[in-house]
């Protein structure tokens, strides 16, 4: 008996590892110390000491169920950009640069292709939002988990002067909602997609005149990531008040997050375009209205809280990034939360 016999195949470890090499080299920074291959990722501080006051982000995060889905049509190279997105547009949130990424991926059975095709993903990923990948790894669970399925998971950290941090404290009556478009159904609430849709190869393979692809390719859409946009914001020189990530939850959750007591937010339905995956969903499921609301994003992977005369200048540094916005609602005094009209 042997450690390959019992299930773990420590040569094909090593396969992975030099099969994922070329990805992670092209996340590399300036501040990398170091290899792929080491017992620790190492990341020099020397840029830091340029903050008055540095404040350490971070962020961690999976993709859910969506990952099952992967499994399905077989295509790995996008859920690791998913992983790094879930935790990334968290740090971006607070108004921080993420700095490096690593990753987690638990299998029954490393297949090398595989695992390279995942980190693929995770590196494309890390280059989106200029962050290094700097370690990782990849447990291979013989009799935990089934050999074709796997698990992937991320750890962020990033900087922010203090500031420079976003924490909505200073929003007010009368500030203005930006909301900026997402790519789809992003990596949340799949477990209530996989009721709605039939989960096969067949059914994910369908195209569908209404989303202009097969079901499967909306569906495992990557969640956008929003650091370069935020970036561009604050390279404009405007100030960001309140900022929400919608993930599970959706505005209903998520959005009261970035508000102060004693402060409303007011999102009109109507004022931008909602994906035709959320509409097709909705009705193929007959989902109620307020349950789509909250759970999905609905379109809009993040929104901003923002002066009223900062609007103009942070849409055209939203357009300025490849992403598109709307003015959605507003800030009114009233109970801490969201109304949707």
């Amino acid at each position: 008996m042997d450690y390959k016999k019992a299930g773990v195949d420590i040569e094909a470890g090593y396969k992975s590892v030099e099969l994922m090499k070329e990805y992670v080299k092209g996340t590399m920074r300036p501040e990398v110390l170091g290899g792929l291959g080491g017992f620790s990722g190492a990341f020099s501080l020397s840029k830091i000491k340029e903050m008055d006051d540095p404040v350490l982000l971070s962020g961690t995060d999976g993709v859910g169920t969506k990952i099952k889905l992967a499994f399905l049509l077989d295509k790995h190279d996008t859920i690791g950009i998913d992983a790094v997105a879930m935790c990334v547009n968290d740090v971006a949130c607070a108004g921080g640069e993420p700095l490096f990424f690593l990753d987690y991926i638990a299998c029954g059975k490393n297949v090398p292709e595989k695992i390279a095709a995942i980190v693929k993903g995770v590196a494309e990923g890390c280059k989106q939002s200029d962050a290094a990948l700097i370690g990782g790894e990849t447990a291979e669970h013989p009799g935990l988990m089934p050999e074709d399925e796997y698990d992937v998971a991320g750890f962020a950290v990033g900087v922010v002067d203090r500031k420079d941090m976003i924490d909505g404290s200073n929003i007010k009556d009368g500030d203005v909602l930006i909301g900026v478009a997402s790519t789809g159904v992003h990596s949340n609430g799949f477990s209530l997609v996989r009721k709605v849709f039939d989960m096969t190869k067949e059914s994910l393979e369908t195209y569908y005149d209404e989303l202009g692809m097969t079901l499967g390719e909306a569906l495992l859409t990557p969640t956008r990531i929003y650091v370069k946009m935020m970036k561009s914001i604050k390279n404009a020189g405007i100030k960001v008040k309140g900022c929400s990530h919608i993930t599970g939850g959706g505005f209903y959750e998520n959005i009261p997050r970035m508000l102060p007591d004693g402060i409303k937010a007011v999102v009109e339905k109507d004022s931008y375009d909602i994906p035709p995956i959320f509409t097709l969903m909705q009705k193929k499921g007959q989902i109620e209205e307020h349950m789509m609301y909250n759970t999905y994003n609905m379109g809009l992977g993040m929104v901003l809280a923002v002066d009223p005369a900062d609007v103009d200048g942070a849409l055209e540094a939203i357009k300025a990034s490849g992403d598109k916005a709307w003015v959605v609602g507003k800030c009114v005094d009233g109970d801490k939360g969201v109304e949707l009209v």
